[in-house]
């Protein structure tokens, strides 16, 4: 690798991304994700079905899952698993992949570690939020996020700011959407890939992908017009969504294609390289 970085802590990471433990750990954190996956799915149907109502988001996944017997237990187990990913994703950020390297730019390795990285922090966040819900003490993200955008938009650092995290989040969205039509999730895979896991990634890909580039545009017009209650991440997007004409047809499709990528993540629990 191109990259300098301490013999000390090379050594230590190399050691962490080899230990077989943190790898088992960290599939179950796609088998987590992937059940996560599901519930925010199955919420989404729910509601354009008229029954229950709930945060189409992972704060309403976790809340779901922790009204259920022995979902407290499941949770503490998912803080660990999630944990397990973030920690991986670490190693990776430090060491590259470790897994059939090749030859490549340093701009794509700086990409690939960029990634590996932001990665690991979007597990680190799944992992407290997940310890919250699991003693009892979890807030939902929507209002959280609705919250902190209030106080951005007082000032115009602030809705700059904002609007920087709404265009990277639709940028996030439109990447998903590349590797599922692109199908270049099928190079994180170990073997060749059967038709239907490719389909399930294509599928699951894109539709996680529109909804998370939905919620970036929503940031982006909710700082335009001053009306951070829309600014609500994963959950706002699906239910404006609902809102449209035709709404629950469209948001009982993006429910089973979150729901898709949900069964696509018990997948990579199996064939991800690590």
């Amino acid at each position: 690798m191109s990259f300098n970085k301490s013999p000390s802590i090379a050594t230590d990471m190399a050691a962490l991304a080899q230990n077989g433990v943190l790898e088992w750990c960290a599939r179950g954190g796609f088998v987590v994700s992937g059940l996560v996956h599901l519930i925010i799915g199955y919420i989404a149907v729910r509601i354009a079905s008229g029954g229950r109502n709930g945060a189409a988001d992972q704060s309403g996944a976790l809340a779901e899952l922790a009204s259920k017997p022995g979902g407290t237990l499941a949770l503490w187990v998912a803080v660990g698993a999630f944990a397990a990913m973030a920690l991986w994703r670490l190693a990776e950020t430090c060491l590259g992949r470790s897994t059939e390297p090749k030859s490549q730019g340093r701009l794509m390795e700086v990409f690939d570690r960029a990634t590996a990285f932001s990665l690991a922090m979007v597990y680190f966040a799944l992992a407290f939020s997940t310890y919250g819900f699991a003693r009892g003490a979890g807030e939902s993200s929507s209002a959280q996020n609705a919250s902190v955008s209030a106080r951005l938009m007082e000032s115009n650092v602030g809705r700059v700011a904002l609007i920087a995290v709404g265009l990277i989040i639709l940028a996030v969205g439109g990447y998903h959407v590349y590797e599922g039509v692109s199908k270049s999730f099928l190079e994180e895979l170990k073997g060749v890939s059967s038709a239907l896991v490719r389909r399930l990634g294509m599928i699951g890909y894109v539709a996680k992908g529109l909804v998370i580039a939905g919620a970036g545009v929503l940031v982006v017009v909710a700082t335009i017009y001053s009306e951070p209650e829309k600014a609500t991440g994963l959950d706002g997007a699906l239910k404006t969504l609902g809102a449209q004409p035709f709404g629950a047809v469209l948001l009982i499709v993006a429910g089973l294609g979150i729901m898709t990528y949900g069964v696509f993540s018990f997948a990579m629990a199996r064939y991800t390289k690590m």
